[in-house]
C-alpha cells in the first residue's frame, strides 16, 4: 500500500469504512474501484468493475488527437469511439473540441457506465451497445478513435487487472484482432479525409502500420511514444 493510495481512502472513504477499504487495497484491489472514479483529463470518471480503469497514459491519446484535429483544420467533425468502456476519451474529446460522437462498446453494463459518466461531466454523447465487428451505420465518420483490447492471451498482465473485465484487456490473434477488424471496416465507416487514432501495445506499431498502409497505401502514419519511451499511440492520417 503506497502513501497516495492511503490518502486517496482517507479523502473519499467515510472513516467507519476505511478499515475494510484498507483491506481491500492490500489485498490488490484497484484504489480506483475502491473510491469509485478516477481523473481523465480533468474530468472525474466513475469506475466499477464493469470498466476499465482509464490509464493516465491514455490521456496522451487524447492530447495528441486533439492536436491532429487542429492541424488539419477539422471542423465539427463526426467523431466514432470503439470500445468505450467508462466513456473517459469520447468525454475528454467532447469537452476540448467541437465534434459529435457516437461511442459503442459491446457492454450493456459499460454503456451504462458511460451514459452516467457523460452526464455528470455536462456532455451530449450517442452510446451505441455494438460489437464493432457488426456495427453497421447510414453516415460517414472523420474521425475514429480506440483503446481497444490489445494484451495478446496469456500474456503476463499486473495482477491487480484481474479485477478489471478481461474483455477489455485481451484480444486474439496476438493482440491485434480489434485493429484488424477495425482496419477491415475503416473504408465502411469513414469518409476519404480522416483521421484513425490508437493506443497499441509497445510490440505493435508496426504491424498495425502494415495492416493500415493495405487499405491506406497513401495514409501518413504517425507512431508517438509514451513516458516510458515505448510505442504505444499511431495515427493514421488520410488528407
Amino acid at each position: 500500500m503506497n502513501n497516495f493510495d492511503r490518502d486517496l481512502i482517507c479523502k473519499y472513504i467515510p472513516l467507519d469504512k476505511q478499515e475494510e477499504a484498507f483491506k481491500k487495497l492490500e489485498s490488490g484491489y484497484p484504489v480506483q474501484y475502491i473510491i469509485g472514479n478516477v481523473d481523465f483529463c480533468g474530468n472525474i470518471i466513475d469506475v466499477n468493475e464493469n470498466v476499465l480503469i482509464p490509464r493516465f497514459e491514455t490521456e496522451y491519446l487524447v492530447e495528441n488527437l486533439l492536436f491532429y484535429l487542429r492541424r488539419y483544420e477539422y471542423n465539427n467533425p463526426k467523431v466514432l469511439e470503439v470500445g468505450t468502456g467508462s466513456g473517459c476519451i469520447s468525454i475528454a474529446l467532447a469537452k476540448e473540441f467541437n465534434c459529435s460522437i457516437d461511442a459503442i462498446d459491446i457492454s450493456k453494463k459499460a454503456i451504462e457506465v458511460a451514459m452516467h459518466n457523460a452526464k455528470k461531466n455536462n456532455t451530449s454523447i450517442n452510446f451505441i451497445c455494438e460489437d464493432i465487428a457488426k456495427y453497421q451505420t447510414r453516415h460517414k465518420y472523420n474521425v475514429l478513435v480506440a483503446n481497444p483490447p490489445y494484451v495478446a492471451l496469456h500474456e503476463e498482465v499486473d495482477p491487480k487487472t484481474k479485477y478489471e473485465p478481461h474483455n477489455a484487456i485481451f484480444a486474439k490473434e496476438k493482440g491485434l484482432y480489434f485493429y484488424n477488424i477495425i482496419l477491415d471496416k475503416a473504408r465502411d465507416l469513414l469518409t476519404s479525409k480522416n483521421i484513425i487514432a490508437f493506443e497499441i501495445g509497445k510490440d505493435q506499431a508496426q504491424k498495425i502500420t502494415d495492416k493500415a498502409l493495405s487499405i491506406y497505401p497513401k495514409a501518413n502514419i504517425i507512431v508517438r511514444k509514451d513516458l516510458n519511451n515505448f510505442d504505444r499511440y499511431l495515427f493514421i492520417i488520410n488528407e
